[in-house]
């Protein structure tokens, strides 16, 4: 199936809603209706992230979409330590009692940490472009430099840094998505970067835990790294797949939007389960 622009169709406009999470407060968007997929961003990212998706899938699955802790309009600082629970609140205020999980990136190791917390309420999983989940410093991600440009030079410094990285490369030429990416970066706060870091370190995943089934998404041109990762992720969960995406590279939603969709719907269809 050949791709379109992502820019047509997109999603329309929906409202923010926030909810207060010990604390702090946590945006998100509840839009579609059917089984409910909850979306998780990564780093430096926001919910505006999945507007292609939301706009080809909310059609037939009820997508929940967040701001995780520390990004886009939420408060807080980034805390990999705080987003299973965030993902436990957001689930209790919407009574969700059983999910899907998508989770790019950053956020593929934090609907595994909720997967392995609560198994039981995790109908199926999605994971794109997930990191190795033993090194939680990710060393992909050249966190120190990325603190040392931003204290010394300020947040636009790093912001500039950090978009030339290889993983926030788009192979597409679409003007859209390349703004899209730029503003989300620009909206990031940065509070990781120029306070301290998180107070505690998130527990090891116990993948033994998760019986979901799992699709793992890559992209053709991903980092070497992230595509291993991808590999030895489907070799330690119980009931995973893996899908290499043509023509995209860590991002895999905005380079290939209707491919990534059509993959989602399929796999969702085939597995998700009705929310009581």
């Amino acid at each position: 199936m050949t791709a379109r622009p992502a820019s047509r169709p997109e999603a329309q406009p929906s409202a923010d809603r926030f909810l207060d999470v010990r604390g702090t407060q946590l945006r998100y968007r509840d839009e579609g209706r059917g089984e409910p997929l909850i979306l998780l961003h990564g780093w430096t990212f926001d919910l505006e992230m999945w507007n292609p998706q939301v706009a080809i899938l909310r059609d037939q699955f009820r997508l929940v979409r967040l701001d995780r802790r520390g990004h886009g309009l939420s408060g807080g600082t980034p805390d990999a330590a705080a987003d299973a629970a965030d993902i436990e609140e957001l689930c209790r205020h919407l009574a969700l009692d059983t999910v899907a999980l998508l989770g790019m990136s950053q956020g593929a190791r934090a609907a595994l940490h909720f997967a392995s917390r609560s198994a039981q309420r995790v109908s199926a999983l999605i994971l794109d472009g997930p990191p190795a989940l033993d090194d939680a410093s990710d060393a992909d991600v050249p966190i120190a430099a990325f603190r040392d440009t931003a204290r010394r030079h300020g947040l636009e410094a790093f912001r500039r840094q950090w978009r030339a990285h290889a993983l926030v490369q788009l192979c597409t030429e679409d003007r859209h998505l390349q703004d899209l990416v730029t503003a989300m970066i620009a909206r990031y706060p940065g509070r990781d970067l120029l306070g301290p870091p998180a107070s505690a370190a998130a527990q090891p995943i116990r993948l033994d835990r998760i019986l979901a089934p799992t699709l793992v998404l890559s992209g053709e041109f991903d980092l070497p790294s992230r595509l291993q990762s991808a590999r030895l992720l489907c070799t330690r969960l119980a009931h995973a797949e893996h899908v290499t995406i043509e023509e995209a590279g860590h991002l895999i939603n905005l380079d290939q939007p209707a491919r990534y969709a059509q993959l989602c719907r399929a796999f969702l269809t085939r597995h998700s389960t009705p929310n009581p």
